[in-house]
């Protein structure tokens, strides 16, 4: 009896506890965003590579300063703020003013994270938030877009919207135009594959979230009139960020749902406001706006997805 006493420990939650840290997960993300980043670079030349440097040193950077002039434990090496420096430099255009994506830096770091408690705080992505932020303010600058032969452009879903045709190929590929991390569905999926891999993101979010937006857009060519086209719909899927965002910022740890249910939930309220903002809005985008308003419903999601304990009722509150 003493024996299986000695055996029990009790302790406070979490009760389920993993050896890996946050600079360990967090340089698993930067290392599976390195092929985006590197076929971005490829793709549209220096500007793009400066972007990329000077948007994830704005980021370290504004952070640093922060918590020093607050007096608060530095937290850089944990390589959240690179991260988000990262996401936010793939999610810029590749001839955006340097200047402005130095402000969107600032604007996600100081604004969206660090001014509501910091990582583990934030109530948003702050990649996106600053995107949505510097569409807002520089819509023009924004939504200019080039081609890989340096000729401005309009990007593969604008083209679809006005009833145009793509090259499939090319979109997979990313010999076409749009942000600096957007455009190849390849480097994209490789780099999700590693995530998955190693077990830092969890299938559900992203599966659910693309097979809804699948589904969605099947539906809308079917009750339209126009006939459903395989072509269209893998370039819905292909453009738009729309990889970039399922598997690498709604995943999120800080602003997606932890309960397996939720996950699902989370993942189809994506991928049908997705489908509604592209379908049927003015932009042919959607995948920012989607996924920014989805984290803020994330504490009502969790809320109705807590497992109900056995023999339990599941309590509103």
């Amino acid at each position: 009896m003493e024996k299986t006493e000695n055996l029990l420990q009790v302790s406070s939650n979490p009760h389920t506890r993993d050896t890996g840290t946050t600079a360990e997960i967090m340089r698993t993300v930067l290392i599976s965003l390195c092929p985006a980043a590197i076929f971005g670079v490829w793709n549209f030349g220096f500007h793009a590579l400066l972007l990329i440097v000077v948007t994830v040193a704005t980021c370290v950077l504004a952070e640093f300063l922060y918590e020093k002039a607050l007096h608060l434990p530095i937290t850089v090496t944990d390589f959240s703020a690179a991260v988000t420096g990262l996401l936010l430099a793939l999610n810029l255009p590749p001839t955006l003013p340097v200047w402005m994506a130095v402000l969107g830096g600032v604007f996600a770091i100081i604004i969206v994270k660090m001014l509501f408690g910091g990582l583990g705080q934030n109530f948003m992505n702050p990649a996106l938030g600053a995107r949505c932020f510097l569409l807002i303010s520089f819509s023009q600058a924004m939504t200019t877009f080039t081609k890989v032969d340096a000729v401005t452009g309009a990007t593969p879903l604008a083209v679809l919207k006005s009833g145009g045709s793509v090259n499939l190929l090319d979109m997979f590929i990313g010999n076409t135009a749009g942000t600096i991390g957007e455009t190849s569905a390849a480097a994209l999926l490789l780099g999700a594959a590693y995530l998955l891999i190693c077990h830092v993101i969890d299938f559900r979010i992203p599966l659910t979230y693309i097979g809804t937006f699948t589904v969605f857009v099947a539906m809308v060519q079917l009750f339209s009139g126009n006939g459903f086209s395989v072509t269209y719909l893998l370039a819905e899927i292909c453009g738009g960020g729309l990889l970039l965002g399922a598997f690498f910022m709604a995943t999120d740890y800080v602003t997606s749902p932890i309960t397996p249910g939720g996950k699902i939930i989370y993942g189809v309220l994506l991928g049908v406001l997705t489908g509604i903002f592209r379908m049927y809005g003015s932009s042919a985008e959607g995948v920012s706006y989607a996924i920014i308003f989805s984290n803020l419903l994330v504490p009502l999601i969790e809320r109705i997805s807590i497992p109900r304990a056995f023999g339990r009722e599941r309590r509103a509150s």
